[in-house]
């Protein structure tokens, strides 16, 4: 999976083969158009000023594909709240030259705003937001098999006709540990263990002196997650907005997903010594920032733009919004209509 999408030459998302939009390979909230952005600008003005207004606030992205969210989002800061434009160092996180170079491209208008960095662990030490939308799911993941008896492992085998998975005994003791934990199940069940999830949010904790962390995606709590129903785990791949059946097919020109557990999720980030700040759908989460930007009227575009965002049947139930934070007072406007998680 890390080889498909994130091969320097040939991955899905390295190369700048991924197209998202009604003429890619799948939607995103990006898609819908710049109220996205500019709805999460509002979110990020209200933790500068929980911060106490500091003269350089970092807003961080991971994921930023062609660069539209991040346009969006400082155009939204400039208009929202020219103080918080003026303090704000935009950081990118990318390790793919072409897409840096798209980035770059898109965000000339913001010349001298904007860095870019290599990983989370070239950023320097930083206060203000870390952002992202549909990074988790595409963390490469360990998919595990139980038999009835012990957690095996499903490897890749480069067979004569064609790659298919084969089941070997696990990878690593940290998996076995983390095999460990999972409810009892039935025999050939099939699930996901998300490392990557927990070294990412472990490498971010590192440098973040205070505020927050804000990952939207797609996925559900640990009991939902490991529901005694869902035995064929949730790795997918998509091409042309169409669910293709063999994830091992076209390896580099199709999308690779797998649902995130935000249970596991929020322990690594316990771990770290963050907290859970807020956990909910995106609908929820679109009428706490909606609120104060349609206070004073709206017109057709972003009335629709938000309809779309918001929809249950389309993004409003299928995203969650889950944020960490550290040394960061009082609650965040966009959990402000939460509903309870089944944790608390």
């Amino acid at each position: 999976m890390e080889l498909a999408l994130y091969h320097p030459a040939h991955g899905y998302y390295t190369s700048g083969r991924a197209h998202v939009g009604r003429k890619g390979d799948f939607f995103t909230n990006v898609s819908v158009g710049p109220l996205y952005g500019r709805l999460m600008a509002r979110q990020f003005v209200e933790v500068w000023q929980r911060l106490g207004e500091p003269a350089e606030f970092s807003v961080i992205e991971q994921g930023a594909n062609t660069g539209d969210f991040a346009a969006d989002a400082l155009g939204g800061l400039r208009t929202l709240s020219p103080e918080c434009f003026e303090a704000v160092r935009y950081r990118i996180v990318e390790p793919a030259p072409a897409l840096a170079a798209r980035q770059r491209e898109k965000l000339a208008p913001f010349f001298g705003r904007v860095e870019w960095y290599e990983s989370e662990a070239a950023l320097p030490l930083w206060s203000g937001v870390h952002f992202s939308n549909e990074l988790v799911d595409a963390f490469p993941v360990h998919v595990v098999k139980w038999n009835g008896a012990e957690w095996l492992e499903r490897y890749v085998e480069n067979a004569p006709e064609g790659f298919r998975f084969v089941d070997l005994a696990l990878s690593s003791p940290r998996l076995a540990a983390a095999c460990a934990k999972l409810p009892p199940r039935l025999e050939g069940t099939v699930t996901e263990i998300n490392l990557a999830a927990e070294d990412w949010i472990s490498a971010i904790a590192a440098k973040m002196e205070r505020g927050c962390i804000l990952a939207v995606d797609y996925g559900w709590e640990r009991e939902e997650y490991h529901a005694p129903t869902r035995t064929t785990g949730t790795l997918s791949a998509y091409a042309a907005h169409q669910r293709v059946e063999n994830p091992l097919a076209r390896p580099g020109e199709i999308d690779l997903t797998a649902h995130v557990n935000f249970s596991d999720l929020a322990d690594a980030a316990h771990a770290c010594g963050l907290e859970k700040a807020g956990f909910t759908d995106q609908h929820h989460f679109m009428v706490g920032l909606g609120e104060h930007h349609f206070a004073d009227g709206a017109n057709v575009a972003d009335v629709r733009a938000f309809k779309t965002l918001m929809h249950p049947q389309f993004l409003g139930l299928a995203f969650k919004v889950i944020a960490f934070t550290k040394a960061l007072p009082g609650p965040l406007m966009g959990f402000r209509y939460a509903r309870k998680s089944a944790s608390e």
